[in-house]
């Protein structure tokens, strides 16, 4: 959606968290899930702060690169564009450090199939405390 109408929908309550990064804007429309269905978000320390204080029973889990060279090489196979690369490395330096301080738990990204199975335990733990 173009700027205006993300706007608009923001002083509506449109989203469930939102922010501006690097001068995007981002944002996650207020999730209807049936009773008893799980919602897993993938957002920045911005949101997932947004997320914490408005929401009950709220796991956050910080997904984290293995090391800076491996994210920076990530983001150049990906093609983001060099100052684009050095912002998101800047960026997540600092998201990482205030993600600890907000995360129950924190999942390194190094193995595609473990990290799943990590974060699917993680929610299924969260599931039986939320359950007893």
């Amino acid at each position: 959606m173009d700027k205006d109408t993300f706007l608009e929908r923001v002083a509506a309550g449109g989203f469930l968290e939102w922010a501006t990064v690097l001068g995007e804007h981002y944002g996650t429309p207020t999730p209807d899930a049936p009773p008893g269905h799980d919602v897993v978000l993938e957002i920045d320390v911005q949101g997932a702060s947004q997320v914490l204080e408005r929401c009950d029973g709220v796991v956050a889990v910080l997904l984290v690169p293995p090391s800076r060279a491996e994210q920076e090489q990530r983001l150049r196979r990906r093609g983001d564009r060099p100052e684009h690369v050095e912002g998101r490395l800047e960026l997540g330096a600092h998201e990482i450090e205030r993600g600890r301080q907000l995360a129950h738990a924190v999942v390194v990204n190094d193995d595609l199939e473990r990290a799943v199975e990590e974060l699917a335990a993680i929610v299924a733990n969260a599931r039986r405390e939320t359950d007893s």
